[in-house]
């Protein structure tokens, strides 16, 4: 499985930016698929290279995601529907073009 992780940019270089964690652990990141951006913006990072531009609240949701999965692996039961509180009370939708012939017309 691929997962991205979201990191908030620190300082920006010329195609690099040293960017940070949730946990302050700061590292070098490829900014060449999303350009020179401001300090404080968030990426989704795969692999060392920034692949989006993220708002604040989609990068909180990310985080609070992958602590849920984290916990789950690790055998512990983390307080899943404050971690995936977007997906409580309500069926996940899937995309369009997952749905079939019948959601395209």
């Amino acid at each position: 499985m691929c997962i991205g992780r979201p990191l908030r940019l620190v300082e920006m270089f010329e195609f690099s930016a040293l960017c940070a964690g949730p946990d302050g652990a700061q590292e070098s990141v490829d900014m060449t698929l999303v350009g020179p951006q401001p300090a404080g913006t968030w990426v989704l990072v795969f692999l060392g290279h920034a692949r989006s531009l993220l708002e604040t609240e989609e990068a909180l949701r990310i985080q609070d995601a992958l602590v849920a999965l984290e916990g789950v692996m690790r055998g512990e039961t983390p307080n899943i529907d404050r971690l995936f509180a977007d997906l409580v009370n309500r069926e996940p939708e899937l995309p369009d073009h997952l749905r079939g012939p019948a959601a395209l017309s």
